[in-house]
């Protein structure tokens, strides 16, 4: 893929845009951390089942109960499984937990049946959504909230949001590289459900971002764990480049270029956070197997 410079530039510009509201959003406070995310949920569900209905046509017959409540459910899992950052009194998530979240899951099903749409394929659709999206990035939370869990230094107590931050900067870092390496000398294409993406990009992309990442984060935050870092890079760019070539194999399946437009020069929701969506949950599963007491 040759390079362009004018898309460059639109890519650059609306991410910058894009990156100080992440920013903002990660670091301001608890509330505007779940804020954040919830959001990124409820756009990414609202693509997901647009392409999933595209890809399988029954799941547009779904009832409308059943397409928003699906998004409301999604967010009050995301509620639920952050009792560890927001200050709310402990009662309240187990009331979501045990109550309202299986009484959501259960209009879900009684709407499709009552309206005579049920259909065990739209379910699974529907719960695998569920997985793939809200729970994901509801792991963001735990990470964020889980100090008193893991054994590592208590650095990371006092700066919470460093390690859901270089999960999502080295996979902005990995993408720019990958890009722009691969528009610049890439010839051997990645796989075809992505044909803009190309070996080159890709292997020049982690290797830039697991020496730069880490190297720079040494130097600002000098307490953390070098080789920590170093791994959380490593893994989160390995696991996103796969993110990012699954949400491919579904646009590609659905016969769209883009999952929406919410960014100029990046599309939508899932185009945008494709890859953190896989990204996290093994950067969860690493931080787990390392630090947990």
């Amino acid at each position: 893929m040759a390079f362009n410079f004018s898309v460059f530039k639109v890519r650059a510009l609306s991410a910058i845009v894009f990156a100080i509201i992440m920013l903002v959003g990660i670091i301001w406070n608890n509330w505007s951390f779940f804020t954040l995310f919830a959001v990124i949920a409820i756009g990414c569900l609202y693509e997901y089942q647009k392409l999933l209905a595209l890809i399988y046509p029954s799941y547009k017959n779904i009832s409308v109960i059943h397409k928003w409540g699906l998004i409301v459910l999604g967010v009050s899992i995301m509620f639920a499984l952050s009792n560890k950052i927001l200050p709310i009194d402990g009662a309240i998530f187990n009331l979501f937990r045990t109550k309202i979240i299986p009484i959501l899951a259960g209009v879900l099903l009684l709407s499709d049946i009552v309206a005579k749409k049920f259909s065990l394929q739209n379910l699974v659709i529907s719960f695998a959504g569920l997985i793939y999206i809200p729970m994901s990035l509801s792991l963001f939370y735990i990470i964020k909230g889980a100090n008193a869990n893991y054994n590592y230094d208590q650095y990371y107590a006092a700066y919470k949001f460093v390690i859901p931050l270089l999960i999502i900067v080295s996979i902005w870092v990995n993408d720019t590289m990958a890009y722009l390496v691969g528009s610049l000398i890439g010839k051997k294409q990645l796989s075809p459900v992505s044909p803009n993406k190309t070996w080159e990009g890709t292997i020049a992309g982690i290797v830039i971002t697991v020496l730069l990442v880490p190297t720079i984060t040494a130097f600002i935050f000098k307490d953390l764990d070098t080789n920590f870092v170093f791994l959380l890079c490593l893994v989160s760019t390995i696991a996103g480049t796969y993110g990012d070539l699954f949400q491919s194999g579904l646009k590609r399946q659905a016969g769209v270029k883009d999952s929406g437009k919410m960014m100029p020069g990046h599309g939508g929701f899932l185009d945008r956070f494709d890859s953190i969506l896989l990204a996290v949950p093994f950067a969860w599963f690493l931080m787990d197997i390392l630090y947990r007491q």
